[in-house]
């Protein structure tokens, strides 16, 4: 009895120890990202530039891409454009396409409960990022890919993206190439040397940090603030919901209730008012015959009880 408890409170320390270096690379994110509030970084091409990565890479990469398409097999695309939507999804920092997809399949799965990796049963911050923060050695590669992730991994493409090298090398990438470009365009304009260095740090600021540090509360709110507050179309069998807030915020991802009624489901705004800008995208793919076999919503009432908790694919 005393050897159980002992490895039981063995086990619950590990899982609670720091991942430092999720810790070290959110802050830092962060800290850089403040620098928006800095006037000597503002520059309107840096907004712009801001508000158009919110949409390139957020919601292409991370909506269309890791969600509708990879996780959840909403659509289909070729494979050329499949590729460079997985690199726009890594440029988000958000992990590589075989953990993302296996963390939000065991999410589906478990949802709302203790083997939910971001379960709100334990607190809404722990929802929102505490579950990054931690190590959580059921959460590792080689204890979730065997059964979340293997349709993923059979590609040649999303293993070389789990080389370490190579994953954070495309995020080191960006920053070069938008501090350059930026630094560039100044200097083919014919500005001095302190006034080019100004405007390419803009560039990056806006363009890279906050916009990843915007795009990720976008993300970590659905997992949290979508799993507690807003209303329901669908009696599911956990606790999403559909927030008004994070549905236009996160460009349809937070019409969420509607999501786990029907996973696979590419549209998530079931109602006419329920604005899904990832959707609308999708069918824009779909009209210049870049998508095809769009999953449309599979439910047709808005009452009674839907069962949701669904098994990973392994297609």
């Amino acid at each position: 009895m005393a050897e159980t408890t002992i490895a039981a409170r063995s086990s619950a320390a590990e899982k609670r120890q720091l991942n430092w270096t999720n810790v070290v690379g959110i802050a830092a994110y962060h800290l850089v990202a403040a620098l928006v509030f800095v006037p000597y970084f503002f520059s309107w091409t840096g907004v712009v530039l801001f508000v158009l990565g919110t949409l390139l890479f957020g919601m292409v990469g991370i909506n269309v891409f890791y969600h509708r398409y990879l996780t959840h097999k909403g659509f289909q695309c070729p494979k050329w454009l499949e590729y460079v939507m997985a690199v726009l999804a890594v440029c988000c920092f958000q992990d590589t396409p075989a953990q993302w997809v296996a963390v939000h399949r065991r999410h589906h799965e478990h949802a709302d409960d203790e083997p939910d990796p971001h379960t709100p049963i334990r607190s809404f911050l722990w929802a929102h990022v505490g579950w990054i923060l931690v190590k959580s050695p059921e959460l590792s590669r080689y204890e979730i890919f065997s059964r979340y992730a293997k349709d993923v991994l059979r590609d040649p493409f999303y293993r070389k993206l789990e080389k370490q090298w190579l994953y954070l090398g495309i995020i080191y990438a960006q920053w070069v190439v938008y501090f350059a470009g930026g630094y560039g365009a100044a200097w083919l304009a014919g500005s001095a040397l302190a006034e080019a260095l100004q405007f390419a740090s803009s560039v990056l600021v806006w363009g890279v940090f906050a916009r990843t540090v915007f795009n990720w509360h976008n993300t970590w709110a659905i997992n949290s603030v979508t799993h507690l507050w807003g209303y329901r179309n669908y009696e599911t069998d956990e606790h999403s919901r559909n927030n008004f807030v994070f549905g236009i915020l996160a460009n349809g991802e937070g019409w969420h209730n509607n999501h786990h009624a029907d996973p696979r489901s590419a549209r998530h705004g079931h109602k006419w008012w329920e604005l899904d800008l990832t959707y609308q995208t999708i069918r824009l793919l779909g009209l210049v015959g870049l998508a095809w076999r769009i999953t449309e919503p599979q439910l047709h009432q808005h009452h009674g009880r839907v069962t949701t908790r669904v098994p990973a694919s392994t297609a």
